[in-house]
């Protein structure tokens, strides 16, 4: 039954047949008998077709009614209530207004008052007519603004995403198939390098804010340099510029000036005593090598499932990604540490720079953009370690993220406008290396894989092709896993594990570009893997007695009680905001719109549950 209830008052009626009353008008006078009159009586046969005729006025004087009947070809009617309009659609099979049960007559009368907006009330209309109301069909009404919304903003939005990150999935496959006690450890490495000891300076560059840790790094070096060895302790009493600080204070030192090559390593590496021996030839036989880059080896990849999987990607950058960039363009990013340079690069660079936090790969573009060539040594390994914290990884990655795509904002019309190197150099720095490698990559990850792929569910107009969610991911996944075939059957958990990290990784590289917020944050990666389980360095009494100036200094700082960890340090509230969002849309798709990725997202959003709730890597001895 539907009801036209604004002034001028009016009212229709829908039998369970379907037919539906749409109109009424009132001529010039009205009376009101009680008379109970048969709904079939209204009726006639040929209406039932969809005809349509005017009723007569029956014997009884119904009133100033005059009706018009129409059959179900009509799909929408209006229902209004003082004033109030609810558009209802596809209403064929179904009412708004349905009679009771056994209920074939029509009260007209006394028992229903004058059909106007102030004296009507739903209630009473419900009371003198044993109907109900079928909701379900109201709130499609309700919420048609949304519907509205929806087709015309949301549906084009999430198509228009969607190609772009097919579009975006499709260059990183063309990109991946082209182009195929931590201080004594590291100081004792460096030490037992194979070089003339006359013709090498061991310099350690210390910026830590732990007064005791400074202790502790003077004495071995003093232990060192009681052996003969020329090595040099510079301390900065302030961390400005960070890593880059460090070094160009270290590269404005006297001594420095009479050297031709500078091989960096970081705290936690330990060089072969052969590690010169094989690279630093590399710079002697070419005049036109600027840096010598060797390949990291992870001494704790085998700590925990996140190291491995940490692996599996660093592993795949050293075989493919630096291997291609040193044989095809002479060009790929300096990794910051285990490698060689030459000292006059550096300087036609014009040195280290603290404007991003990845100086070390501002050095390489610069370097490369003055026509200097870079080579990629992967048989020469450097141990290293592995962030085993996840806490420390997110920190990691934040710099590693945000770092490459601020340099990118800072330096795109330097690359463009660059006259020293050719064209397709630089289209393979500013697309390959920087859009498709360092920003592109995390940004499809996650937008597509955790964004519209599971917002496709709630739309059924947004259809997926098969290849863009199976076989290009599948293709990409395998090229990236050839860096590790002893790991190849973690490749579906790495999958997981990388979408959970392109959150984070986006939300950096985002920073990086607009330069908001944590843009030039560093925090030191905390490193747990193999140097807690060394066993310390003993010196006997005689080698004790040879120290010069090695008495180790009573620290300034007191003891201080660290404080307890709280749920701000255990959980990750995004980690955990996304897996909400992914598991209702597997729910969603296997309950409503069967689209067949509810097992992927219940599966992704567990991962998610896992890392936010810190169940992942090992757990720091600081909490």
């Amino acid at each position: 039954m539907a009801l036209f209830l604004d002034q001028p008052s009016c009212a229709s009626i829908t039998s369970k047949s379907a037919f539906k009353i749409l109109t009424h008008s009132l001529p010039d006078s009205v009376s009101y008998k009680s008379h109970r009159v048969p709904i079939d009586s209204l009726f006639s046969n040929d209406q039932k077709h969809g005809s349509i005729r005017s009723i007569p006025r029956p014997s009884f004087s119904i009133g100033w009614w005059h009706c018009l009947v129409c059959g179900p070809r009509f799909p929408e009617f209006f229902l209004w209530l003082k004033n109030y309009r609810i558009d209802v659609k596809d209403v064929v099979p179904s009412h708004i207004l349905d009679f009771g049960q056994g209920c074939d007559n029509l009260i007209i009368g006394d028992q229903l008052p004058l059909y106007t907006s102030n004296l009507f009330h739903l209630r009473r209309l419900q009371r003198e007519f044993p109907t109900t109301i079928k909701w379900e069909n109201v709130s499609k009404s309700v919420f048609y603004p949304l519907k509205l919304l929806r087709s015309i903003v949301m549906v084009p939005l999430l198509l228009f995403v969607l190609a772009v990150c097919l579009a975006k999935t499709l260059m990183i496959l063309i990109e991946k198939l082209f182009v195929g006690a931590v201080y004594k450890l590291s100081i004792g490495a460096a030490c037992r390098l194979e070089w003339p000891s006359d013709r090498v300076i061991i310099q350690v560059l210390d910026d830590s804010t732990d007064l005791v840790l400074k202790d502790l790094v003077e004495l071995e070096c003093q232990r060192w340099k009681s052996k003969g060895l020329n090595i040099k302790h510079e301390v900065r009493n302030n961390r400005e510029g960070y890593k880059a600080g460090a070094l160009k204070d270290g590269m404005k030192q006297d001594y420095v000036q009479d050297c031709e090559y500078i091989a960096m390593f970081d705290a936690d590496f330990q060089p072969e005593p052969d590690f010169l021996l094989r690279t630093v030839p590399f710079l002697i036989h070419n005049p036109d090598i600027a840096l010598v880059q060797s390949r990291w080896r992870f001494v704790n990849a085998d700590e925990c499932l996140m190291t491995r999987l940490q692996e599996m990607s660093l592993n795949y950058h050293f075989k493919i990604e630096q291997q291609a960039g040193s044989t095809m363009f002479g060009f790929f990013n300096f990794n910051g540490t285990a490698g060689v340079w030459r000292v006059t690069a550096i300087s036609d660079a014009g040195g280290w720079k603290d404007r991003t936090t990845v100086e070390d790969m501002d050095l390489a573009v610069r370097a490369s953009l003055r026509g200097w060539k870079f080579v990629y040594v992967d048989d020469v390994h450097v141990k290293s370690e592995l962030p085993s914290t996840f806490k420390a990884f997110r920190f990691q990655q934040h710099r590693w993220s945000c770092g490459p795509a601020n340099l990118f904002k800072k330096m795109f019309s330097e690359i463009v406008q660059n006259s020293k190197v050719s064209i397709w150099k630089k289209l393979h720095i500013i697309c390959d290396f920087f859009f498709i490698g360092k920003i592109a990559s995390p940004t499809v990850t996650f937008i597509y894989y955790c964004g519209v792929i599971p917002l496709s569910v709630f739309f059924p107009e947004v259809v997926i092709p098969y290849w863009g969610v199976v076989y290009v991911p599948t293709v990409i996944t395998l090229c990236k896993s050839v860096g590790t075939p002893s790991s190849f059957h973690l490749v579906f958990v790495w999958i997981l594990f990388e979408n959970v990290m392109s959150l984070h990784q986006l939300k950096a590289a985002l920073t990086g570009l607009f330069e908001a917020g944590r843009v030039n944050e560093w925090v030191v990666t905390e490193k747990l893997g193999e140097a807690h389980k060394t066993k310390p360095v003993v010196i006997d009494k005689i080698e004790a007695e040879k120290l010069v100036d090695s008495q180790l200094t009573k620290t300034c700082i007191p003891n201080i009680k660290k404080k307890k960890a709280g749920p701000s340090d255990r959980f990750y509230y995004s980690e955990l905001a996304i897996g909400v969002f992914l598991l209702f849309g597997g729910y969603y798709d296997a309950a409503i719109s069967k689209k067949g990725y509810s097992l992927y997202l219940v599966v992704q959003s567990l991962a998610f549950f896992v890392a936010g709730f810190g169940y992942i890597g090992t757990q720091s001895p600081n909490y």
